[in-house]
């Protein structure tokens, strides 16, 4: 059996979580199956053989970034303490007011990156506010996840052609593109994103919206060594997910380092984090 990592869930405290994943179905008209739970989303770990997780949140208001970054660092110690090799990343909000000290708390937290979702947050990922705290994180050795793309006319924030701005002004910043580069629109990703070293890729909110014939031929045009296996949990559930990652023709070689190498070798500069 594969060993497997993570790479792209969110989860929410007990009280909230229903109503999250209830919202979550709204704005993206679809169905969540998770419960929204980090209880749920461990108790699928034994049977899928998961080894670990990338833990993060959205936030939504500048108000809520310190409670949601410390909300995610005690979960990454708890799903330690239960024998995960697990990590998080912090939320960020473009008008929060101190965007250096709260990173610097993060990283005494053992917080490693910061995850943005553009389109929630409604702002664009070239917005001239964002770019401050792009700077930040480069000099310090952070790196950005991005919620990519989507086909609604009313959501633009999360192009591909904004985030070759990004990488334009800060070429030393690593970024995981989400959603095989763009939700929904993954040939636009493909041709702007594709054969740039300091851009990685997430599987997850992507296999169940096209073949498998698709998904091989995406990979490939990315590089599979730039590409890392997600659920977007409490989207997708672990089983399901796993289950359409391998209808995927690809190699044993490809799945494992899909699966579980090249989020090790994505996150080998993080241990050094908190410390």
């Amino acid at each position: 059996m594969f060993k497997v990592f993570d790479i792209h869930t969110h989860t929410y405290p007990e009280a909230i979580s229903e109503k999250a994943c209830v919202n979550l179905g709204k704005f993206y008209n679809f169905t969540v199956y998770g419960k929204g739970t980090y209880a749920h989303l461990e108790s699928q770990a034994a049977e899928n053989n998961v080894g670990g997780y990338l833990l993060f949140s959205v936030a939504t208001n500048a108000h809520q970034v310190p409670k949601v970054n410390s909300s995610i660092a005690e979960l990454v110690k708890l799903s330690r303490s239960h024998g995960f090799k697990t990590y998080g990343f912090a939320g960020m909000y473009q008008d929060y007011p101190d965007f250096e000290g709260e990173i610097e708390r993060c990283i005494g937290l053992g917080l490693c990156g910061v995850k943005i979702h553009p389109d929630i947050q409604e702002v664009d990922i070239n917005d001239p506010r964002m770019l401050p705290l792009y700077e930040i994180m480069q000099a310090k050795g952070m790196r950005l996840y991005l919620h990519m793309g989507d086909d609604r006319p009313q959501y633009r924030f999360s192009e591909a052609a904004k985030l070759v701005d990004v990488l334009e002004k800060f070429p030393s910043l690593v970024v995981v593109a989400a959603h095989l580069g763009g939700y929904k629109a993954w040939d636009n990703a493909v041709d702007l994103l594709a054969g740039r070293e300091n851009v990685w890729y997430d599987t997850s909110s992507a296999l169940w919206a096209m073949t498998p014939e698709k998904a091989k031929e995406i990979i490939g045009k990315l590089g599979h060594e730039q590409v890392m296996f997600g659920t977007d949990y409490p989207v997708m559930n672990t089983p399901e997910e796993l289950e359409r990652f391998f209808r995927i023709d690809l190699t044993d070689r490809q799945r494992e380092d899909i699966l579980w190498n090249n989020a090790m070798r994505f996150l080998s500069y993080a241990d050094e984090f908190g410390k």
